[in-house]
């Protein structure tokens, strides 16, 4: 029995004599397999922002090019690049200079600058939680007399800071889906918290003080109130919201853009123009230089650039009966138009999603500030889409989703 015992002994001292290194080899495997697929992964996660980048600039590339009958005209329209003593732009430097006089002329057209609030007060009215995003309602304070703009604030689930994107209407419900139209079409502030953007929807200012009145009256009243043209109460409403939706903790203050159809692309066109904080625009067919030949872009209105003291054109088309008021007369007078305006964005990008009251001929205006972007050293950053109708369709809507997505998200 003892020989047995022994070699029993012998077999068990072998079996743990090599079991030791068994399991070190095995998990030194499943570390360094582990290892792999964390980096695997990790390259992969990585590697997604980029991919989906690359995606959205092969999607949007086509829309950076003019066709070729709008290509490279310059004459159309009065070049920005003209000092008012007639001398020209040929440096970054002497842009700065350009901007400059551009922008005090336009503050002086406009009626003079306004005051802005260093720190507008957000009052959270009701929060509901969405699937994955906080939907809030807000009162925003839009300048030191204490007025209001009735909005919804939207902020995705999950740690920030967001990319964030302002979008002006007549109303806010639309722009969350909640409005009579909207839906699939031009709600901005609902489409781009799902896709991982604080979003501000906003109503016209006044609304919130009187809400009786429609937009257009809110917005007479407010030109009479200020002694302004209302498209510039409209810019610094804007500029106040900036800055509420800057100073918030959920949001990259760096990365703010504005969007707005109609109404609220004139909105959105001057607020980006006379606010460079704005790091990019969607302009959706606002129309973007003056056309007394399309009823709808009309800008000689009361409530846009014909507010004038003490006089009251009806709504319409100028005619003799019916002739151009304010701003908008003096500038058709003097043979300006909007082009100098749009100058004011370079180079931060803009898509121009154009309609029935800006279609591909819109490029001759446009084509001023590629001139300008490529001067100070910067290529597509105006893009111009083309639809049938005024209000985007599916695919209009996706590529102003994706321009906001491509220029805004890291």
């Amino acid at each position: 029995m003892v020989p047995a015992t022994q070699a029993a002994s012998a077999r068990m001292r072998t079996v743990w004599r090599f079991q030791p290194g068994t399991i070190t080899t095995l998990a030194l495997v499943l570390v360094v397999v582990g290892l792999w697929n964390h980096l695997g992964a990790s390259r992969a996660a990585a590697d997604e922002p980029s991919q989906r980048r690359a995606e959205l600039a092969r999607q949007l590339a086509p829309y950076y090019q003019p066709p070729q009958e709008f290509a490279g005209d310059l004459t159309t329209y009065a070049s920005p690049l003209k000092f008012a003593d007639g001398t020209t732009v040929r440096t970054a430097e002497d842009w700065q200079r350009r901007r400059k006089e551009i922008l005090d002329s336009w503050h002086q057209r406009l009626g003079g600058q306004l005051p802005l609030l260093k720190q507008p007060q957000v009052k959270h009215l009701e929060t509901v939680q969405r699937d994955g995003y906080r939907e809030i309602k807000v009162h925003v304070q839009i300048s030191d007399k204490g007025h209001l703009a009735e909005g919804y604030l939207m902020v995705p689930d999950g740690p920030g800071p967001f990319p964030a994107v302002l979008v002006p209407f007549y109303e806010p419900l639309t722009s969350i889906s909640r409005g009579k139209v909207g839906q699939g079409t031009h709600d901005y502030g609902l489409q781009l918290v799902k896709r991982g953007f604080v979003t501000l929807s906003i109503g016209t200012p006044g609304s919130v003080e009187k809400p009786g009145l429609d937009t257009r009256q809110l917005l007479i009243e407010a030109g009479i109130e200020f002694d302004r043209q209302p498209l510039l109460l409209l810019a610094v409403t804007a500029a106040n919201c900036h800055t509420a939706l800057a100073q918030m903790t959920e949001v990259d203050p760096k990365r703010i853009g504005i969007i707005g159809l109609s109404y609220g692309g004139k909105w959105s066109m001057f607020a980006s123009c006379l606010d460079d904080r704005f790091a990019c625009a969607v302009w959706s067919d606002p129309g973007i230089v003056f056309n007394e030949e399309n009823r709808n872009v009309n800008y000689w209105e009361p409530w846009y650039l014909g507010y004038e003291p003490g006089v009251q054109r009806k709504p319409g088309v100028p005619s003799a009966e019916n002739p151009r008021t304010g701003l908008y007369k003096r500038m058709v007078e003097a043979g300006e138009d909007l082009v100098d305006l749009h100058a004011l964005m370079a180079p931060r990008p803009v898509l121009v999603s154009g309609g029935t009251e800006d279609p591909p001929r819109n490029w001759r205006a446009l084509n001023h500030l590629v001139a300008l972007n490529k001067l100070l050293g910067y290529e597509n950053r105006v893009a111009l889409t083309a639809r049938k109708t005024h209000r985007p369709t599916p695919e209009a809507l996706e590529l102003e989703l994706a321009f906001l997505e491509y220029w805004l998200k890291p």
